[in-house]
């Protein structure tokens, strides 16, 4: 049997035709409404939550949009420039070994709420096998966090890219973690009240009483990495 060598530079400059890909949209996604969130190379479209833009810590590199908690300067959570109503929103990351960090989404900017987590409910992002926060159920990685558990994990291991697919339309909220559903519920009727009550949101005024708002990519406090952020309106 013959040996088949790859040169050092011809797995380069596949590495560098696969980057190309990310971050991009098809012929077909541009007619499906498609609209990407991030442009591979800056932070345009995105401000640190309160802030007028993103800070220092967040940063795009290589193709990603990265937190790096060791910088210290513009630390927190980001949201993006403009803000949706019904929409499905398509996402990869990469969370570092037990991290912790979510996506929130119809997030209310004001000053009275000092973190996006006090109006927006949360996707969760998690290391699931080394994170502090795996003890519930309700607290692993496709879950609506505190809220509703997914049926099974599903989520690759910290250091390999995950895929999230979040749709609400009509209140009608539906979660996926690397195509499998995780999450499907009805916001803001009896059912959406009951649920709340059970949870740690339970006395958070402001708490999903916003029917638009922005997407937040959390800070906290681990390094995690984005790419192919993409939002098409309903």
């Amino acid at each position: 049997m013959r040996k088949i060598f790859i040169l050092p530079a011809l797995l380069l400059a596949f590495s560098a035709v696969s980057a190309q890909t990310n971050n991009t949209l098809s012929k077909k996604e541009g007619k499906q409404g498609w609209r990407l969130l991030f442009d591979g190379t800056t932070t345009n479209g995105w401000h640190n939550y309160l802030k007028p833009s993103a800070g220092p810590a967040w940063s795009a590199k290589d193709g990603e949009l990265q937190l790096d908690p060791a910088v210290k300067d513009g630390r927190g959570d980001i949201v993006t420039d403009g803000e949706y109503e019904n929409f499905e929103l398509s996402v990869d990351w990469n969370i570092a070994e037990e991290g912790n960090s979510g996506i929130m989404f119809i997030v209310h900017e004001d000053k009275q709420y000092s973190y996006t987590f006090i109006t927006g409910p949360e996707y969760q992002l998690l290391d699931d096998k080394k994170a502090e926060d795996n003890k519930q159920a309700n607290h692993l990685a496709g879950s609506l966090y505190d809220i509703i558990a997914p049926p099974k994990e599903v989520e690759n291991p910290a250091g390999q890219w995950n895929h999230t697919v979040i749709r609400l339309k009509n209140g009608e909220l539906t979660f996926w973690l690397n195509g499998v559903q995780t999450v499907k519920t009805q916001l803001w009727d009896a059912n959406w009240t009951d649920l709340v009550s059970k949870s740690k949101f339970k006395n958070w005024k402001g708490f999903a009483e916003y029917h638009k708002g922005h997407i937040a990519l959390q800070d906290h406090g681990y390094h995690i990495s984005f790419r192919n952020i993409k939002i098409r309106e309903l």
